[in-house]
C-alpha cells in the first residue's frame, strides 16, 4: 500500500482519465536525465503502470522503473537519485521495490528502482506486457479502474485494493509464479 501522508498525488482523489499520447513523451523526458545520472549503475528504465499501454485509461502519473543488475546495486542508485532531488522512502512493503518521491520541481511521476532478477520489476513488466499484446483485458482493466475512481474517489487503498484480484489474474495468466502472485496481492490488498 502507499504511504499517502508522504505523497500529496495519492492524497488528492483518485481520477482516471483517458489514455494520453503525451504519456510516452512525458516519459522519455523524465528518463533522460535519470539515466545520463545513472547510466553506470542501471541497465534499463521501464515506463510501466497503466500510462505505458496504448489506449488504456489511467490516473495521469507516469510509472517509472530503474532496473539494476542485482540487488547490490540498489544502494548506489538510490544514492545518485538523490543526488537528482528524489527521496527514497523505502519498499512501502513491496520486497525488490524500492520507491521514491520525485523532486518537487519535476512533473508528477513514481519512480522505483528494481533489481533485474527482482519479482516486483517481473510483476510490472508482465503487467505492462499483457495489457499491451491483449486489448480485451485492458479494455476490461480499463473499464474496472473507472469503476472504482467513482466508488473509491477519496480511497485510494479502496482503489488500489479493488484492482488486485484483477491484476493477480492477469499476472497468473503471464505465467508468473503462483508464490510472487499472492505476495504481491497480499501487499496490495487493504490492511
Amino acid at each position: 500500500m502507499a504511504d499517502a501522508q508522504d505523497d500529496s498525488s495519492l492524497m488528492s482523489p483518485v481520477v482516471v482519465v483517458p489514455y494520453d499520447p503525451e504519456w510516452p513523451r512525458r516519459f522519455e523526458a523524465l528518463r533522460v536525465p535519470i539515466w545520463n545520472a545513472l547510466r553506470g549503475v542501471a541497465i534499463a528504465i521501464e515506463h510501466v503502470g497503466s500510462t505505458a499501454v496504448p489506449g488504456l485509461c489511467a490516473k495521469p502519473i507516469v510509472d517509472m522503473t530503474v532496473v539494476v543488475p542485482s540487488s547490490t546495486d540498489v544502494s548506489p542508485a538510490i544514492a545518485q537519485l538523490e543526488r537528482l532531488g528524489y527521496r527514497h522512502r523505502g519498499d512501502l512493503g513491496i520486497a525488490g521495490r524500492e520507491a521514491f518521491l520525485a523532486p518537487p520541481q519535476s512533473p508528477v511521476h513514481r519512480l522505483y528502482v528494481c533489481a533485474q532478477d527482482s519479482p516486483a520489476l517481473a510483476n510490472h513488466v508482465a503487467l505492462r506486457d499483457w495489457l499491451r499484446s491483449h486489448p480485451a483485458d485492458a479494455n476490461a482493466y480499463g473499464g474496472l479502474k473507472q469503476r472504482l475512481a467513482v466508488r473509491f474517489r477519496d480511497d485510494i487503498d479502496g482503489y488500489v485494493d479493488g484492482k488486485t484480484a484483477f491484476i493477480a489474474a492477469i499476472l497468473a495468466k503471464a505465467g508468473m509464479a503462483s508464490e510472487h502472485v499472492e505476495e504481491i496481492a497480499a501487499a496490495n490488498r487493504r490492511k
